[in-house]
């Protein structure tokens, strides 16, 4: 009997013992800090704080390229600016074509009634010519003169001098004209029956003293007519060493037989545009790297320094839809978005919106013009004051005008 009541007391201690530290352990005991899991953060106080700010935004994949550009999102190493939205005046709403930028005003030639007309500095189209020129397909102009080179859809060429109302027939075999720029020569593809006879010439603008510059053989699909700025190359040529699937060297081609350094490209497709002093050349390509998109590059151009100083800017569109301001900043349309494959088939974008950036070539910075309204933009131009920013819409008639 005493042995079971000394089991029952020892039991009832125990008890009290155990429920005493529980108490002590849920209401009076410290929180203590538990052992860190590999990999887990562990909890701090916010007594007293704010809550600690996430870093926001979403974290990009390794490997992977931003394909879209909508304009509430930057572009990498881009400026922001206040979202106000420029104008955009639409100053001609006829068809026109062969448009082209000069200290003397915006020329071009209206594809409604024929006619060739320059925009004074209110915008008004002022005709340089009582005369019509029934559907002309391509103008190309001389630079700073009132001279041009007229192509017609059955393959027929003309030069003609506003000033002077001189109108000499070029040969039909002539095609992708491209004037010197101190307007006193030409360049041209002659492009004969048997590809032996296909030759890069030169010659005055009314088709006098032809020189036979460079054979072009099978080749001339390959050759862009492209007088440079500083009148050392007339042409470049996708015809260098082969260097591999997604590169390609680029020869310079002058007058004069000369041994031009080239340039390497990191794709397909070439397209470029000269700087205004023709020491730069910005190009785009489309390579496997890229998913065959255009991409915008800049290289130095002159022939002592050609191919150094190369540059990626970042960009997914064409140089032709660019246009310089100077040898370093340039304008340039890039599509909202492109799909794979588009550098293939520039088609794709024309009904894909732009945002109208402004590059520093030097930085990379970008710097977005928000503008009023959705276009495509064709190509672009920079007014006669160094500031407006012409372009053309492949969806729309006429010119427009934005003020960055």
């Amino acid at each position: 009997m005493d042995k079971k009541r000394i089991l029952i007391a020892l039991g009832f201690l125990l008890l009290c013992i155990g429920l005493g530290y529980l108490i002590y352990r849920f209401f009076f005991a410290p929180a203590g800090v538990g052992p860190s899991i590999p990999g887990q953060k562990t909890a701090t106080s916010t007594i007293g704080t704010f809550p600690e700010a996430g870093s926001g935004g979403q974290k990009g994949i390794p490997g992977t390229q931003t394909t879209t550009l909508p304009s509430s999102v930057t572009l990498p190493g881009t400026k922001t600016t206040p979202s106000k939205e420029k104008p955009v005046t639409q100053v001609i709403s006829d068809a026109i074509t062969g448009i082209q930028s000069g200290k003397d005003g915006m020329r071009y030639y209206n594809q409604q009634d024929g006619k060739f007309y320059r925009l004074d500095p209110n915008g008004k189209p002022i005709p340089l010519d009582d005369k019509t020129f029934f559907d002309v397909s391509k103008v190309t102009w001389a630079p700073g003169k009132d001279e041009s080179i007229l192509e017609y859809p059955d393959g027929s060429n003309t030069y003609y001098n506003f000033e002077t109302k001189k109108q000499v027939t070029l040969p039909k075999h002539w095609q992708e004209f491209s004037f010197a720029p101190n307007s006193d020569k030409i360049a041209a593809k002659s492009i004969a029956i048997s590809s032996d006879g296909n030759w890069l010439v030169s010659a005055s603008p009314d088709g006098q003293n032809v020189k036979l510059v460079e054979a072009l053989g099978e080749n001339a699909d390959k050759v862009d007519v492209n007088w440079s700025p500083n009148q050392q190359v007339i042409a470049t040529s996708r015809t260098g060493d082969p260097l591999g699937e997604d590169q390609q060297q680029v020869l310079l081609i002058g007058q004069n037989h000369e041994n031009y350094k080239s340039l390497t490209v990191e794709g397909r497709g070439m397209v470029s545009s000269w700087s205004p002093t023709g020491g730069k050349l910005l190009y785009s390509v489309y390579s496997k790297r890229s998913d065959y998109k255009p991409e915008l590059w800049i290289s130095n151009a002159a022939p002592g320094t050609a191919g150094t100083d190369r540059k990626l800017l970042n960009v997914n569109t064409w140089a032709n839809k660019c246009t310089f301001t100077d040898d370093r900043y340039v304008y340039c349309g890039i599509p909202t978005t492109l799909a794979t494959g588009a550098g293939f088939v520039p088609a794709i974008a024309d009904q894909t919106p732009d945002t109208i950036y402004k590059i520093d070539t030097q930085t990379g910075t970008k710097t977005e013009i928000p503008i009023d309204g959705t276009h495509v933009v064709g190509s672009m131009f920079v007014g006669e004051d160094g500031q407006s920013i012409y372009f053309t819409d492949k969806n729309r008639n006429g010119l427009f005008r934005v003020n960055p």
